[in-house]
């Protein structure tokens, strides 16, 4: 059940990007959707967000922050540190 739930909710997600007003780029997308706070903080800690806002096409897989507070403990947190930028 918890499986459903959670593919449920990737799907809402995804079509809720998919259907979204037309924004400039990827980043202006996530980042008015509190749903994917974690994420904007994750491409911005990987040096990303300049690549996103530029000319595309990107396909990006965007988790919701539900996804990430599943990961194990600190796991979020240790790769939002500055030195793991690029890797």
């Amino acid at each position: 059940m918890e499986t459903k739930r959670t593919f449920a909710a990737l799907t809402a997600a995804a079509l809720s990007i998919a259907t979204a007003a037309p924004a400039a780029n990827i980043v202006e997308i996530a980042s008015g959707d509190e749903r994917f706070s974690t994420l904007v903080a994750a491409v911005s800690a990987a040096g990303l967000v300049e690549t996103l806002q530029g000319e595309g096409p990107f396909t990006v897989y965007a988790p919701l922050n539900d996804a990430f507070e599943a990961l194990p403990d600190s796991t979020v947190e240790t790769l939002l540190r500055p030195e793991k930028k690029g890797n």
